[in-house]
C-alpha cells in the first residue's frame, strides 16, 4: 500500500514492522521499492538491550532473546538508500528528517531505521526544528555545452530515437517529452521501462515492443536515454555500433547494480524533466534550427510517423477481434486487454504485473494519460493489489484496476488486500490473468535453451502449474471481505465485456470485485 501511495503522488509514506521478523518479511517489496525509486521510510524495532530492568523498556518476554540479531538492518541494507539506529531520543528528529532526505533525493528510494524499547520509551524535553532545513537535494540539470550538442544531434539525426524508462513518476514530463517530440519531427520515442507510463501510446511518435521499438532501435543514428535501468537486452537487441548515444539519469551509473553499462557518447546526472525543458527552449530559440526544422524532410518524417502509428493501432485491433469461434471462444490476451480498456473508465488508474503478458496487455490498454499506468518496481511479485490499495487510499474518487497473474495473486496476501478494502471502504477491482500457474521460468529456458528439457515437461513436472485444481481466487478474496467483496469468473470469450461492465457498477457502488479470467 505504501508503494502505490508513494508512487502516485511522489509523498514518501512510512511502514512500521516487528523486528527482524517482519523486516525478513519486507522481502519483495524491499525489493521493488528500491528498484522503482519508492520514497518509503521503514521503522523497525530492536530487542531491548537490557534484560535487569536497568532502564524502563527492558526484555520482558521470551521472544526477546531470540529476535537479539547481530546485524539487523544488514536484512534489508543493500536495498536502502540509508540505514541507521535510532539511539537516543533526543536527536530523534534530526535523525529521522536525515533519512526522509536520503528517500526523497535522486535516486529516490526506501530508508530503515531501527530503535530498542529503550530508546522508544526514554522521556525527553519537547524541542523544535526547522522543517524546511531539511528538504531533499535538488538534482542538477545538463550543461549548456551538453545542451547544445544533445539538441543538435537530434535534429540533425537520420533517425533519432529517445528511449525512456521512469521519467513519468514526475507526471509534469510526460508533457515535456510530448512537446520535444511534437518539436522535432521524426524523434521515436520508445517507452521502455514498465514502472510507470512515460509517453502516451496515442502519440504518433510512440513505438513499443509490439510496434517494432527492435527494429527501430537497431537503425537509429541518434538515441538518448533518458532515465532508464534497463534500455535494450544486448544479447537479443541492441543499436547498431556507430549510433551515438547519450543518456541522461538520476543515476547514470547505476550504482546499486553490480553490472551496469551502455557505449553512451556521454553520460550525464540530470533531472530528465529540466533537461528536457532545456532541450526545447534552446531550440525554439536558435532561428537556424527553427528553420532547419521548417523544411520539407521533417514536414514528411512527421506525415510518416503519423501513418505508421495509424497502421499499428489498425494492427493492433485486428488482433483483438471477437475470435473466429464466436461467443464461446476461449480468451485471448488481446481481446481482453482491448475490452477491458472499453469497458472501465477512461481515466482507470492501473497497477499491473502481467509478467509474461505484460507486452500484449499494454499494446490493447494504450496507456495515453500521464499518472495512469504502473507496475511493480522489480521482479517482487504480489505488489499489485496492495498497491491498488495505496493508490485508492491516495486518491479516494479514482477508479482502480489491478491486473495480476494468477501466481503473483498467491504472492499479494489476498486474505490481507481484501480485508483492508473492506474494513477500510477502498473499493478496487482486480482482473486475475488466469493461465495455471507460472508461465515465467518457462519462458526464461527458452531463451536461453530453445530445445531444452523444460520446453518439452509439463507444468506440474516443472512445479509451476495449478494443474486441474487451482485456487478459487474469488472465493478467497470474497470470504477475506465478509460480503464486501464481489467476484465473478470468465471462462468464455462472449462472457467478457458483460462481466466486466457488471464489475464496473459494483466497484462504483462501494464494494470490491475479483474477476478471476481464464486464458487460452
Amino acid at each position: 500500500m505504501a508503494d502505490g501511495f508513494a508512487r502516485l503522488t511522489n509523498k514518501p509514506q512510512a511502514v512500521i514492522v516487528h523486528v527482524d521478523v517482519g523486516t525478513q518479511a519486507l522481502g519483495p517489496a524491499v525489493h521493488n521499492a528500491s528498484c522503482g525509486r519508492v520514497p518509503v521510510l521503514i521503522f523497525a524495532g530492536l530487542s531491548p538491550y537490557t534484560l535487569e530492568g536497568e532502564l524502563h523498556g527492558s526484555r520482558t518476554e521470551f521472544i526477546h532473546w531470540l529476535q537479539d540479531v547481530p546485524d539487523q538492518k544488514a536484512i534489508v541494507s543493500q536495498y536502502c538508500r540509508y540505514t541507521a539506529e535510532i539511539k537516543t531520543g533526543k536527536n530523534i528528529k534530526q535523525l529521522v528528517n536525515r533519512a526522509l532526505q536520503f528517500a526523497t533525493s535522486d535516486p529516490k528510494g526506501p530508508v530503515y531505521l531501527t530503535g530498542a524499547r529503550e530508546v522508544m520509551e526514554e522521556e525527553i524535553e519537547p524541542y523544535q526544528i526547522v522543517q524546511e532545513h531539511w528538504s531533499p537535494v535538488i538534482t542538477g540539470t545538463l550543461p549548456q555545452s551538453a545542451v547544445e550538442e544533445i539538441a543538435s544531434a537530434l535534429i540533425k539525426a537520420d533517425s533519432p530515437m529517445i528511449v525512456t524508462g521512469f521519467t513519468g513518476r514526475r507526471q509534469e514530463s510526460v508533457g515535456e517529452l510530448m512537446s520535444l517530440a511534437d518539436l522535432i519531427p521524426g524523434l521515436r520515442v520508445y517507452d521502455a521501462g514498465t514502472t510507470e507510463m512515460s509517453f502516451p501510446f496515442n502519440h504518433r511518435a510512440s513505438v513499443n515492443p509490439a510496434w517494432g521499438a527492435g527494429m527501430w532501435l537497431q537503425t537509429a543514428d541518434v538515441i538518448v536515454v533518458l532515465d532508464c535501468d534497463v534500455p535494450w537486452i544486448p544479447t537479443q537487441r541492441k543499436p547498431r555500433a556507430d549510433a551515438r548515444i547519450y543518456h541522461i539519469d538520476v543515476d547514470p551509473l547505476k550504482a546499486q547494480m553490480s553490472l551496469f553499462y551502455i557505449a553512451a557518447t556521454a553520460r550525464y546526472r540530470a533531472d530528465s524533466g529540466a533537461a528536457l525543458v532545456q532541450l526545447m527552449n534552446f531550440i525554439t530559440s536558435n532561428q537556424g534550427m527553427m528553420m532547419e526544422l521548417a523544411e520539407p524532410i521533417y514536414v514528411q518524417r512527421w506525415t510518416a510517423l503519423g501513418a505508421i502509428h495509424a497502421a499499428n493501432l489498425e494492427g493492433s485491433a485486428a488482433k483483438a477481434v471477437l475470435p473466429a469461434e464466436g461467443f464461446n471462444s476461449p480468451i485471448n490476451m488481446a481481446y481482453l486487454s482491448a475490452r477491458i480498456r472499453d469497458c472501465l473508465p477512461k481515466d482507470t488508474i492501473y497497477a499491473t504485473e502481467a509478467v509474461t503478458n505484460h507486452v500484449r496487455m499494454m499494446e490493447q490498454l494504450q496507456p495515453s494519460i500521464a499518472g495512469t499506468s504502473f507496475t511493480k518496481g522489480a521482479g517482487g511479485l504480489g505488489w499489485s493489489c496492495g498497491a491498488a490499495l495505496g493508490m485508492k487510499l491516495a486518491q479516494p474518487d479514482a477508479f482502480m484496476c489491478s491486473i495480476t497473474g494468477d501466481g503473483s495473486f498467491i504472492f499479494s496476501h489476498p486474505t490481507a488486500v481484501y480485508w483492508i478494502s473492506a474494513h477500510y471502504g477502498l473499493p478496487t477491482l482486480t482482473i486475475v490473468l488466469n493461465n495455471g500457474g507460472w508461465v515465467a521460468p518457462r519462458v526464461s529456458a527458452k531463451i536461453v535453451n530453445p530445445d531444452g528439457l523444460a520446453q518439452k515437461a509439463t507444468a506440474e513436472e516443472l512445479g509451476i502449474g495449478f494443474g486441474e485444481l487451482p485456487p478459487d481466487y474469488g472465493a478467497v478474496a470474497e470470504a477475506a471481505g465478509r460480503g464486501k467483496v464481489w467476484k465473478a469468473r470468465i471462462e468464455k470469450a462472449g462472457e467478457v465485456v458483460d462481466a466486466l461492465k457488471r464489475a464496473v457498477e459494483v466497484v462504483k457502488g462501494g464494494r470490491g470485485v475479483v474477476v478471476d479470467v481464464l486464458l487460452a
